[in-house]
């Protein structure tokens, strides 16, 4: 029998898993999203391609889907009285749920829109978010700086031929498709696990030139291939979508990194910890992986800042302890 969404987080709720703000707030993103999957999929025809015309708080360029992904989702969440706060990549601060509606116990932040570059081309695209308890008291950007290790709940939506939801709240990974003729998430996938070895990695090899040495040395013994240090061939992957790219190593395991680069030395990577990096370490980590800066754990992390970036090594457990080996050598 086909398990819907509602009835997965209902059972949850009744055995104590999740609390009934959490299984509402889950249910808010489940149907936002379908409201972002619609705009995607309509593109064009809806005119909502091309670019906004504004920057975000990184300095870059928005598109017009990021613009509106983020109404969408800020929207969808505000009245549920699931939650206190809200913080986006797309927002410069913190929105604190307007008083007309009931606060929640909880914090929510995402990435409305991630893997912008693959909006025009009709690429997979997805959404983030990252669920934690809200502290006592008013809520400001510093209310979010908390370790990833203590998120209740991660997730994304994958916009791509199927609409999928994968989400953990501490008790393993799941995933959702979205039945297109009835509107109902259906349950697909349970007790996802990454295999602890693999033979596929993904990185933007073009960037190469600029990385740091242990990152230059461990790209260069992935492709020396069999007869290299490593003793076996590797495949290479790259979407440009980091939904994409996790989805991928859950479904079928691998490694994923975007790495520190010296174009822009001052900054400690390119993804950002809050909205990417933390949430997408917690469904690693529940399917059995691992997720680290190449010097430690992610989820361990203590945030210093909202709009924090870091550098990201995540998937399967030897190949990112691996990487961590390379690091400590130089």
């Amino acid at each position: 029998m086909s398990i819907t969404l509602s009835q997965y987080l209902t059972t949850a709720v009744q055995n104590n898993l999740i609390d009934s703000e959490l299984s509402a707030l889950i249910s808010a993103v489940a149907q936002l999203s379908k409201d972002i999957n619609d705009k995607v999929t309509h593109g064009a025809l809806a005119g909502v391609l091309g670019m906004a015309g504004t920057d975000n708080v990184q300095g870059e360029h928005q598109k017009k889907l990021d613009v509106i992904s983020n109404e969408i989702f800020v929207s969808g969440v505000e009245w549920t009285g699931s939650v206190a706060g809200m913080a986006s990549e797309e927002m410069d601060d913190c929105l604190v749920t307007p008083s007309q509606f009931k606060r929640g116990k909880y914090l929510i932040t995402f990435d409305p829109l991630d893997g912008s570059s693959n909006i025009d081309i009709n690429a997979p695209i997805g959404t983030i978010f990252s669920i934690t308890k809200a502290p006592e008291g008013e809520i400001t950007n510093e209310s979010f700086l908390i370790p990833g290790r203590q998120q209740v709940a991660a997730g994304y939506v994958m916009y791509s031929p199927q609409t999928i939801l994968t989400f953990s709240f501490g008790k393993g990974v799941v995933m959702f498709t979205l039945n297109m003729n009835t509107g109902n998430y259906i349950l697909t996938k349970e007790n996802v696990q990454i295999p602890a070895t693999t033979e596929e990695f993904a990185i933007n090899m073009s960037n190469m030139r600029h990385w740091a040495a242990p990152v230059k040395e461990y790209v260069k013994d992935l492709l020396a291939g069999k007869d290299g240090p490593l003793g076996k061939n590797y495949n290479m992957r790259w979407v440009a979508a980091m939904v994409a790219e996790v989805h991928r190593v859950l479904c079928r395991g691998g490694i994923f990194m975007y790495p520190w680069d010296n174009r822009k030395p001052e900054q400690p990577g390119k993804l950002r910890l809050m909205y990417e990096a933390n949430p997408m370490s917690f469904l690693i980590e529940q399917a059995g992986g691992a997720a680290s800066t190449g010097k430690g754990a992610i989820l361990d992390l203590q945030p210093e800042k909202l709009h924090q970036r870091v550098p990201v090594f995540l998937g399967a457990k030897e190949e990112v302890a691996r990487v961590e080996e390379y690091h400590k050598k130089f």
